[in-house]
């Protein structure tokens, strides 16, 4: 059943990914309006066949491993991929637009890739999971994100096509910047790619946050090693740079590869383009209506913001007083989920109050985003906590 999940996660990828070359074709056709054509019918039937395999996936999984399967980062950033695509498919419908097809299906793309990068094993539950809240709370909050993570492909294809490329300056920078940030993403996924296949590993020993004697196993090539560490696999390479117990040295080491990985694979990438990615992207957006893809991203907020407050502040407060009895104990997580609320509803306080439409409410919903994802990623991977078991 696992090895059946797995194939099912693949296939789905694989089909995104056609899906996202049928989207191109669709915004090429010069008759068409917003890319809505045969091309774009096409993109859409392919993109639901590969949500259904991203299903199967999902529900083989929970039924291998006997819990829904969001228990831990491969899991969780795997599922949040399957809302965006979800999300992204109920928005389609709505407003029959391919060239949010074409920037949504590739970031999906980049998060499950990234997801299969942690391990994929299928572990017992550790005591404060094994409710039904895991479902109902973890499931939820995904949703809210993914919905809310469109009106930052919104915005992005509304920068993209205002944004005056010609000449440098603190929007060109900010949003030269966003596309840095997707390529490290991607540098991230080429590295530990390349690493896995090596079968790279070495072990230190360390002491914990508790004072306690423990192992941490290393998949990518130590560039920072953990509290009191000592290496005991022979012939690996370890720095003398040492972190405290209160970070976890594996995972910012995960963080400084994927830096450095994608800081070179940027590189070449200007230096094939001999441009800026954003200037190498707006002709995509030549044919775009404003004002739709300003509606698309207050919409997918107005949708996505009551969801993610039922998910990840009312459900996540019940299940923690169950779990812990008490409803907030200022966890990183829980304060970062209540920083992503607070921004969100700012967002819809400006827009509706004092008319931030367009380019500002463009730029709201990048800055959102990127909260979410130092929420999912940042905070899990470097931040010791709670919810660090994810």
């Amino acid at each position: 059943m696992a090895e059946l999940s797995s194939n099912l996660l693949f296939a789905a990828f694989i089909l995104y990914l056609v899906a996202t070359f049928v989207f191109g074709g669709a915004i090429r056709d010069k008759k068409s309006i917003n890319g809505y054509n045969r091309w774009s019918q096409f993109g859409i039937i392919v993109t639901i066949i590969g949500f259904a395999a991203q299903l199967g996936y999902f529900f083989t999984r929970w039924i291998a491993a006997g819990h829904a399967p969001v228990s831990n980062l491969f899991e969780f950033i795997t599922f949040f991929g399957m809302m965006l695509v979800l999300a992204f498919i109920i928005i389609y419908f709505i407003y029959k637009t391919s060239i949010l097809g074409l920037f949504t299906l590739p970031i999906a793309l980049l998060v499950i890739a990234y997801g299969s990068m942690f391990t994929r094993e299928i572990s017992p539950l550790i005591p404060a999971l094994q409710s039904h809240w895991l479902q109902i709370h973890v499931t939820t909050a995904a949703l809210g994100q993914a919905i809310l993570s469109i009106s930052f492909i919104a915005g992005i294809l509304y920068l993209l096509k205002v944004v005056d490329q010609t000449v440098k300056s603190k929007k060109t920078f900010w949003l030269e910047f966003v596309m840095y940030v997707l390529v490290v993403v991607v540098g991230f996924v080429a590295i530990t790619t390349a690493f896995g296949t090596m079968k790279y590993e070495s072990v230190f020993s360390w002491i914990d946050k508790e004072g306690a004697n423990a192992e941490m196993v290393y998949k990518l090539p130590a560039l920072v090693v953990p509290n009191e560490g000592e290496l005991l696999t022979d012939g690996k390479f370890s720095s003398g740079i040492e972190l405290p117990a209160l970070l976890s040295a594996r995972k910012v080491n995960t963080l400084l590869w994927s830096i450095i990985s994608g800081s070179i694979l940027y590189g070449l990438i200007r230096l094939i383009l001999r441009k800026r990615i954003g200037a190498a992207l707006q002709p995509l957006t030549r044919k775009l209506n404003l004002d739709l893809v300003d509606e698309i991203g207050y919409r997918s907020v107005a949708i996505g913001f009551p969801v993610f407050t039922l998910g990840a502040l009312i459900f996540a407060m019940i299940w923690a007083q169950i779990a812990w009895t008490r409803f907030w104990g200022w966890d990183p997580k829980e304060v970062w989920a209540l920083i992503t609320w607070l921004f969100y509803a700012a967002f819809l306080h400006l827009r509706l109050s004092k008319g931030w439409h367009g380019e500002k409410s463009a730029w709201l919903a990048v800055v959102g985003f990127f909260i979410i994802m130092f929420n999912t990623i940042f905070v899990n991977l470097v931040i010791a906590g709670l919810h660090s078991y994810a």
